[in-house]
């Protein structure tokens, strides 16, 4: 699948952003910023640990030669920093080659100017020529969003590790000061804080998208700092205890559930997004005491059968962007705007951290059956499309093979069926974009200060 979809994309796309695989041409949009070749920045770790070699020649080649970082237009801060940023780092640690390094670090000194706010929390778009900045017009009143200035925290220190630079990880140990001062209503964080007064904009929880990855930064703060950052540990315990006492539910049918909330009224819907929680929590509870940790393993199980319900309960064994817990529906998508399935991997993530962290064969399986459906409706001639709608057997496609898919999709899917020391979770933390970065056996504080 990983050779399919990169063949198709080298040859009808190569330095466009994506695959367009219907139409067999590329696509650019206007997340990166100019910036071009995001399927070959996400897939180049794939395709190592794969070892698919002439593949990752192809990608790395395309790097040396045609990766232009001298570019002007709106780039989104967080998807630059987890795809090409922590793309590149981890190619970096996992060849050792130099140019991966250097690129890294370049692109990542062209991020900074977002930080030059009041407060230092960076805005969510900025200009990688000019350095200017700003928010999202959507964002509520110039606000910025957890999940973006929230998952910059694991690249942001190897940057530091590798330039000898500290102002990397100054940037954002500033981001956790700020959000550990200000007020959290009943021990949630709103999805929107505003970059200059410091305060939430409004009182949205969500622990799909907006909120999603600032928590599981959180975790992996403290394992890559082999579990020496003891203030992030602190932080994501206190999270996850405000979310289990605010925001876990059952439905009627014996579902466990996340929900939103919105200034104190729950909406009882999950997304997509917010199945990667089932990993998350259950790569914490590791680390708790031991009944903390069987509950919090059970936890896991829960909200991971849940979500995958969502699946087996579409036509197509896929699953939907959102689905509902109320008016008699259950883990089944309500909207037709909700209905489509884009190539997303927060399930099988799910399912792969699950398997490693159990051993317990029922993840494989669900795992396989997932395969199995990619290749059933997602695969057309020339590559993987998204589809409209899980639960109709003859699906439209969407037209697009999404960086993440080779990123994140394929890898979680083949880890789940490697040995357990490809890739040891023991050395090993993924970035939100599946890029593995090493865990720091050495002492972290000592070498940013040097």
């Amino acid at each position: 699948m990983m050779k399919f979809a990169w063949d198709n994309y080298k040859l009808y796309a190569l330095g466009k952003n994506e695959l367009r695989p219907l139409t067999k041409n590329g696509h650019i949009g206007n997340m990166f910023g100019g910036l071009r070749g995001a399927t070959v920045v996400d897939a180049l770790d794939t395709l190592y640990i794969m070892e698919l070699e002439e593949e990752f020649q192809e990608a790395k080649k395309w790097v040396e030669k045609s990766f232009d970082l001298n570019v002007n237009g709106e780039a989104s801060l967080f998807e630059v920093n987890i795809r090409y940023v922590g793309g590149l780092l981890a190619t970096y640690y996992l060849t050792g080659e130099e140019v991966f390094k250097s690129k890294a670090l370049e692109l990542g000194e062209k991020l900074l100017p977002a930080f030059n706010t009041p407060t230092g929390i960076p805005r969510g778009v900025i200009n990688l020529g000019s350095g200017m900045s700003w928010s999202w017009g959507w964002a509520s009143a110039g606000s910025s969003i957890l999940a973006e200035f929230g998952t910059l925290h694991l690249e942001f220190l190897h940057l530091s590790e590798l330039s000898g630079n500290p102002v990397f990880a100054e940037k954002v140990m500033n981001i956790r000061k700020v959000l550990n001062r200000v007020e959290k209503p009943q021990g949630l964080y709103p999805n929107f804080l505003s970059p200059v007064t410091g305060n939430w904009v409004q009182h949205h929880v969500s622990i799909g998208g907006l909120g999603d990855s600032f928590y599981e930064y959180l975790i992996k703060s403290w394992l890559m700092s082999d579990k020496k950052d003891s203030e992030a540990k602190k932080m994501y315990d206190d999270a996850l205890e405000a979310i289990e006492k605010h925001l876990v539910k059952k439905s009627a049918g014996g579902l466990t559930y996340i929900a939103e909330w919105r200034g104190g009224v729950l909406d009882h819907k999950m997304g997509h997004l917010a199945c990667f929680s089932g990993g998350m929590i259950a790569l914490g509870a590791e680390h708790a005491g031991q009944e903390r940790k069987q509950h919090y393993m059970d936890l896991a199980a829960e909200i991971t059968s849940t979500c995958h319900e969502s699946y087996a309960r579409s036509d197509t064994k896929l699953g939907p962007e959102a689905f509902r817990f109320d008016a008699g529906t259950e883990a089944m998508a309500t909207r037709l705007s909700e209905r489509y399935y884009i190539l997303r991997p927060e399930v099988v993530e799910s399912y792969m951290y699950m398997w490693r962290l159990t051993h317990d064969p029922k993840y494989r399986q669900w795992g396989w059956e997932v395969v199995k459906a990619l290749e059933k409706h997602c695969r057309v001639e020339a590559g993987f499309s998204g589809i409209r709608d899980v639960y109709t057997t003859t699906p439209t496609h969407d037209n697009m093979q999404q960086s993440f898919f080779l990123a994140e999709t394929l890898k979680y899917l083949y880890l789940l069926f490697c040995e357990d020391d490809v890739l040891s979770l023991d050395d090993w933390v993924f970035n939100t974009e599946a890029h593995p970065l090493p865990v720091n056996h050495t002492n972290f504080k000592a070498s940013v200060q040097q």
